[in-house]
């Protein structure tokens, strides 16, 4: 989790973004590819960045390369001298957003170890929900962590394998792992992508117009490299890329029903990406246009609550026939403060972030439409900002159900006791933030708005946990009890 002193400005009314990862096999700029596919994905985490580059091929050969560093990452890929130290046919690369393990540079992947059969480097986006008991396991029979973050766990189950090969290797340690995850790997041989067996997490699969392929977090990681889309990684598949193309192993049984993060769609990919076929943008003017006709309310103007709030708002305003403004200006160069957060720079914070745009405010009765409400400080703070610009009315609708329970799949969202919609039903939330109503879309709402006839409890097409408390994936680590027998690890040979 994000540590006190990293205070970040006005953002604590969303889930925070998870992490981003990029491969890059077949290119004599496969480094400065793999950080312009970073940089495409920088929403998914800002606090680190790293890439490590693979040059010369066959067996333990190739020569590995790695640069890791604190902070966006133009400011540790904007340098040609750095991306001159990651020469190389292929690499890998990660943002990082913390959801387990401190910022500091041992957490910052791609994590690389040396094997007997070479060196092996690995990105992950998401959380396992078994790393604690896994660790202690593998901590009793010896092996040392170097880092806090639960993707080394894949290092040491991958180095206690008895398995030949790599991807052998690789299938044992992903049938000891639970949790949500897409990652990518590289060792001497190829570029190795894979997801979960439910398919919670995203990666795509494209291929570069000069020969050589790219694995990303989201499409937009492809297009800023010119990567032609090929297709999504499948749940519970892994891709091989190497000299001769593609191949495609399936370790797991192919779920029924994939449970892919509805939240991708709500706020975090960006909105120029497609997800699981389906572009974001149109996505999210449906989910605007559905709460519209689900919680309509007499209006003068939609205002959105920049950024991530935009498209809802355009969907709401066109199905409400209610004129769409930019009344609130988002200042796109304020990422963390600068000032000591006391007490009344933490209330003055938000206004670093948003200014209210009174000409499109002032003696109006104002809808806010926004993605979420988690702790509920920031949308008062909003919804107070509105009313001093001049607003006669604040009515916040919000383009997803009430976040009534954590996440544990990847997002850092807070312990449910801090969750505002888990705590006060509608009518007290929309007291605490100060607005005259409050209305979320309702889960059957989001669903028509995905294009299904509404949410199958029996068989949801979504990972919605937050909204629902349905954990599809077990909590192992949640549920643990120190006492009880650890697991026994595979370490048998084929």
């Amino acid at each position: 989790m994000t540590q006190a002193s990293q205070w970040d400005i006005g953002d604590d009314d969303h889930p925070h973004e998870e992490c981003g990862v990029v491969g890059v096999w077949g290119s004599a700029d496969a480094a400065a590819l793999t950080a312009l596919g970073l940089h495409a994905l920088q929403h998914r985490g800002q606090e680190a960045a790293g890439i490590v580059s693979l040059a010369g091929q066959g067996g333990s050969q190739g020569q590995f390369h790695a640069h890791k560093g604190r902070g966006l990452v133009g400011d540790n890929f904007g340098d040609a001298a750095v991306i001159a130290r990651l020469p190389g046919h292929a690499a890998v690369g990660h943002n990082r957003y913390a959801t387990t393990g401190e910022t500091a540079l041992r957490n910052v992947q791609p994590l690389y170890a040396d094997f007997e059969f070479g060196g092996f480097a690995v990105a992950h986006n998401g959380n396992l929900t078994n790393a604690h008991v896994l660790k202690r396991a593998l901590v009793r029979r010896g092996c040392l962590f170097q880092s806090t973050t639960d993707s080394e766990v894949f290092i040491h189950l991958i180095a206690i394998s008895l398995y030949s090969t790599v991807i052998d290797r690789l299938i044992d340690a992903l049938k000891q792992v639970q949790g949500a995850y897409s990652l990518v790997a590289l060792h001497n041989g190829a570029l190795i992508g894979a997801r979960d067996p439910l398919g919670v997490r995203p990666l795509v699969l494209g291929k570069l117009a000069a020969g050589g392929h790219v694995l990303a977090s989201e499409t937009c990681g492809l297009d800023i490299v010119g990567a032609e889309f090929v297709r999504d990684v499948e749940p519970g598949e892994i891709v091989m890329i190497d000299d001769a193309g593609v191949r495609s192993i399936r370790p797991f049984a192919r779920p029924a029903n994939p449970r892919f993060c509805i939240f991708e769609y709500i706020y975090f990919a960006r909105p120029d990406s497609i997800v699981e076929g389906t572009p974001v943008y149109d996505t999210r003017k449906r989910i605007g246009a559905e709460l519209a006709r689900e919680s309509g309310v007499e209006a003068d103007v939609i205002v959105p609550v920049p950024d991530s709030g935009v498209p809802a708002a355009m969907g709401y305003a066109t199905e409400a026939g209610i004129p769409f403004e930019l009344g609130i200006i988002r200042n796109h160069y304020v990422g963390r403060t600068f000032i000591e957060p006391t007490d009344q720079i933490r209330n003055l914070g938000v206004k670093l972030k948003h200014s209210a745009n009174r000409s499109m405010i002032e003696g109006k009765r104002v809808v806010l439409v926004d993605d979420s409400i988690v702790r509920g400080t920031t949308s008062r703070k909003i919804v107070e900002m509105v009313r001093q610009a001049g607003a006669t009315e604040v009515h916040m609708r919000i383009s997803s159900p009430p976040t009534t329970h954590s996440c544990f799949y990847g997002i850092d969202t807070p312990e449910r006791a801090k969750l505002l919609a888990a705590q006060h039903d509608v009518a007290e939330m929309a007291r605490i933030i100060g607005a005259d109503s409050l209305a979320f879309i309702s889960l059957d709402g989001l669903y028509r708005a995905l294009g299904k006839p509404g949410r199958d409890a029996a068989a949801p097409s979504y990972c919605d946990a937050c909204f629902t408390g349905d954990y599809a994936i077990p909590l192992t680590d949640a549920q643990d009890n120190s006492e009880r027998p650890l697991p026994l690890l595979q370490v048998a040979n084929r």
